[in-house]
């Protein structure tokens, strides 16, 4: 489930962002082990939703909505995500950052809500 910004969930919330760099071996495995990932964590309690983009570098960019911290633990403990963890690691993955972040406000603009506009 893909979350666009206009539909994120009110603060406060979480958030894990993650940055990937493929190594580029066997990217049809990745492909599939990722697809499942998502499936999996689609069915977590306290899931989201996700969205996720490309970077110009070929890095991908997820960032994946949780109602709280103790959500997140329990994703990184699911056994199948272990394994996913640990392949990654040892042929997927040339890099990976993992950030973890607590949403306490946010706001947002949309310009055809202004006096004038359209």
């Amino acid at each position: 489930m893909t979350t666009p910004y206009w539909t994120r969930p009110e603060p406060p919330y979480y958030v894990t962002v993650f940055t990937i760099t493929p190594s580029g071996v066997d990217p049809d495995g990745y492909a599939a082990m990722n697809d499942r990932m998502i499936e999996l964590a689609e069915q977590q309690p306290g899931y989201l939703g996700r969205e996720s983009t490309l970077l110009a570098d070929g890095s991908d960019l997820t960032v994946i909505y949780y109602t709280d911290a103790e959500s997140i633990r329990a994703w990184q403990q699911h056994p199948e995500h272990l394994e996913a963890q640990r392949l990654g690691r040892e042929k997927w993955l040339a890099r990976y950052r993992v950030e973890i972040a607590r949403v306490e406000r946010a706001y947002e603009f949309t310009a055809s809500e202004q006096p004038g506009s359209g």
